[in-house]
């Protein structure tokens, strides 16, 4: 994004009171989001100051719910909790399971049930239900009752199916609510209230929470367990379900991150020492607990045993978990990498400007990460986003949708097209037959702009301006006192102007045994001119994407467990516009700052001589900087000529592959005693960086070869800084040029490595990995040149 696409908030003087009471910068925020009155300020920083709401504010459903739950219990009958995949659907069965416990026996009296994520969808289903019943009748039960959480409220097939076997149903849910009310004996949705209802945000675990909250009020001589103790799995799927944190939704995160600061449940303590946190926030919660809870599903799908992590109390059964969920972890960061590559790569196609929505489906996606690369889409392109994975004829999927744009509400008119769907205004899952892609596409397209009539991408929006030498443990404390973040309550985005990266590099993720993933991120410093500095992350995003200019970024402040600091985790950059200079050779800009009237047109794949002959300046060679994507765009600039794209596309670049040949061409050149051209080199390995084929040349004497300058053809200094290569655009032939082109030539040293076999020198090869990272850098400046390239 560029700073075009930020709103910063205007600043606001907030009374006297509030500044001594909670700090400038809080004081700022809470005036922004409306909380200015002592009365509001106080339930919002207290949990001792808000009055929860009953559960019995849910009315005659809460009442029948209990009713029959009681019948249930004097009459020794068996219950079935049907739960949801993600980590509130997960957190809300752990909840029932150890609620319910408190008054039927776990697995004689009292079962539960998750779909498989890769195999099955949310909500009941037939096959489900009799799966279920099987579960039931080898313990030698009758399945009399079925409490859904989290689920339930649309499957009306499903539940009419059940009713017909003598099963009855009480959904507990949060998720959008049917025409007509289910035949159930009770449901249980806070949809049914107002929107100004303190519960009407309530997300599953929460509303699971008040189920038992009642039954717990109704039969206070059975449980022997504080109902307080499931707080903070209430906590934990609060806070990953992106809920409005508001009413009691915001005293229910505060309650349970209490207890769940106090480490009483083995799981999640050992959760929370797998992932160094201590467990007193909720970004302990958001990038630590349940990514992992959510990661078993994305990756094999039966999410049982993350229900036993939650609720056991055995040590080592929680420790064998403890390494699945981690494991499922590191391979999820790696698939969702992978599949949003591809789903870039798909988009490169689409023409944006006319695409209201998003909808793409590959057979190769998983669909454990499509939610979240949907998200990822959502945010990088602001449009709502549908990708599915396809099966049988059948597509499946995840949608996102930002805010204002309620694409439950879209999909809903399309039932006839969809075989399943469900969820919230801004996310849900769906379902449908592949031959109807094209046609749904269309139908959603028409609709959505006729209804909103143009894209409503807000950009990011700035809360406070700040500087790096505010960006320290008091801001941090202020900023605290407002916790837990969410929706209806952002994490404060911090405005940082005048700034410049330093220190930056790319950080590979490892496995707990050291494992590299490939999922990465750039660890950064950022300084002022005053000399502050201040350490930082981005994720997912590689070091050449940073600016080397002055610029202002959004980040968000951070405590690092494993630095023991505060940090900040880069938002958006926008790069400050450095005039071009005239001598090119003296450039340094990282901008992106292409002349309006500068066409770029792509040419790849068409015959080289013929393009000879053409009004165009042509670019044979892939940028991988900043300042060689600025050289060339405003060479072509200067010459009022289009600019032409004749270079080899970057995915060919392969590290192995290049040093396999280098091998193999020294060990020629080291027989014969040939010479080569480092022009000639170049084109074999397809490496056009000086610096990327150095680190092979040296790298070659480990193996017993030593590459010189010929000495009859020339004699430079030094190859890297007297040699230049192939410039961007055609020009005369560098051969016979002395210093441009020298001749290499290669001789066997007595000693080295040259006894070790290629896959040794392969698995130890620096040159692989300089290889690779260039073609990561010619990528990312490759999407870029063909996204403005005009066919």
């Amino acid at each position: 994004m560029t700073e075009t696409n930020w709103q910063i908030l205007e600043a606001v003087e907030p009374p006297t009171w509030l500044i001594e009471k909670v700090g400038k910068f809080a004081a700022q925020l809470l005036c922004q989001r409306g909380i200015v009155e002592p009365a509001q300020v106080e339930a919002f920083l207290s949990i001792e100051a808000y009055q929860p709401t009953s559960a019995f504010e849910f009315g005659e459903e809460m009442h029948q719910a209990i009713a029959r739950i009681e019948t249930a219990y004097a009459q020794g009958e068996t219950i079935a909790i049907w739960g949801d995949f993600d980590a509130d659907g997960i957190t809300a069965t752990s909840v029932l399971w150890e609620g319910l416990g408190q008054f039927f026996a776990q697995g004689d009296r009292l079962f539960f049930y998750i779909p498989d994520r890769l195999k099955e969808s949310h909500g009941i289903s037939l096959r489900g239900l009799d799966e279920l019943r099987s579960q039931c009748a080898l313990a030698g039960k009758n399945l009399d009752l079925i409490i859904t959480c989290d689920t339930g409220s649309t499957c009306l097939e499903a539940i009419k199916y059940a009713n017909s076997l003598g099963i009855d149903v009480i959904v507990t849910d949060h998720h959008t609510l049917p025409d007509q009310r289910p035949p159930v004996v009770a449901i249980i949705n806070p949809r049914y209230l107002s929107k100004e209802h303190p519960l009407f945000h309530l997300s599953g675990v929460a509303v699971a929470y008040k189920l038992m909250e009642a039954l717990y009020t109704t039969l206070p001589e059975v449980p022997t367990k504080p109902l307080e103790d499931l707080l903070d799995l209430v906590a934990i799927g609060l806070v990953a379900d992106l809920v409005n944190l508001s009413g009691d939704c915001r005293y229910l995160a505060q309650k349970g991150i209490d207890i769940l600061r106090q480490r009483k449940r083995l799981g999640v303590r050992m959760l929370l020492d797998q992932c160094k946190r201590v467990g007193d926030r909720p970004i302990d919660i958001s990038f630590g607990i349940a990514p992992r809870i959510n990661a078993v599903s994305r990756i094999w799908g039966d999410v049982r045993k993350c229900v036993e992590l939650l609720t056991t109390k055995d040590e080592k059964v929680g420790k064998n978990l403890i390494e699945q969920t981690e494991l499922a972890n590191t391979q999820r960061k790696a698939l969702q990498k992978k599949v949003f590559k591809q789903v870039e790569s798909k988009i490169e196609q689409i023409d944006l400007s006319t695409t209201g929505i998003i909808i793409l489906a590959d057979p190769q996606w998983s669909v454990g990460v499509l939610g979240l690369v949907a998200g990822q889409v959502v945010a990088e392109y602001g449009r709502p986003t549908i990708l599915c994975t396809v099966e049988d004829g059948i597509a499946k999927g995840s949608a996102r949708s930002l805010e204002g744009i309620n694409l439950y509400e879209l999909l809903k008119g399309q039932e006839h097209l969809l075989e399943s769907f469900g969820g919230h205004p801004l996310a849900g899952g769906l379902s449908f037959k592949l031959e109807n892609l094209q046609v749904l596409m269309e139908a959603l397209d028409q609709r959505f702009w006729s209804q909103y009539g143009k894209l409503q991408n807000k950009g990011v929006i700035v809360d406070l301006e700040v500087t790096i030498a505010d960006l320290n443990k008091d801001l941090f404390n202020q900023l605290k006192q407002l916790e837990p973040f969410g929706m209806g309550n952002p994490y404060p985005k911090l405005l940082v102007r005048n700034c410049e990266f330093i220190h930056k590099f790319n950080a590979n993720i490892r496995t707990a045994k050291g494992q590299k993933v490939e999922y990465i991120k750039t660890e950064f410093t950022i300084s002022d001119r005053e000399g502050n500095q201040i350490r930082g992350d981005w994720w997912g995003h590689y070091s050449y994407e940073l600016p080397d200019t002055p610029c202002d970024v959004v980040v968000e402040l951070v405590d690092n467990a494993f630095r023991r600091s505060y940090d900040v985790r880069l938002i958006d950059v926008h790069a400050q516009n450095v005039p071009l200079s005239a001598e090119l050779p003296s450039l340094d800009t990282t901008s992106l700052t292409i002349a309006s009237n500068l066409q770029i047109i792509d040419w790849r794949g068409r015959d080289i001589t013929e393009l000879e002959q053409e009004a165009a300046i042509l670019c044979d060679r892939c940028p991988h900087s900043w300042h060689d994507f600025n050289s060339i765009t405003h060479q072509a600039a200067q010459a009022q000529q289009a600019l032409a794209l004749v270079y080899a596309h970057p995915d060919k670049l392969n590290g192995a592959i290049a040093w396999q040949t280098l091998i193999g061409l020294a060990k020629y050149l080291s027989r014969t005693g040939k010479k080569i051209r480092r022009s000639q080199l170049i084109e074999k390995l397809g490496i056009d960086d000086v610096q990327v084929l150095q680190i092979g040349l040296d790298e070659l004497s480990v193996y017993g070869y030593e590459v010189q300058i010929a000495e009859d053809k020339i004699e430079p200094t030094n190859p890297l800084t007297d040699v230049k290569l192939r410039p961007h655009f055609p020009t005369p032939s560098p051969a016979g040029e002395g210093e441009q082109d020298p001749y290499y030539s290669v001789i066997p040293l007595s000693c080295g490595r040259g006894a070790r076999g290629e896959g040794e020198a392969i698995a130890t090869s620096q040159f692989i990995q300089a290889v690779n990272e260039l073609k990561f850098q010619q990528q990312f400046f490759d999407r870029k040149l063909t996204t403005l390239a005009k066919k």
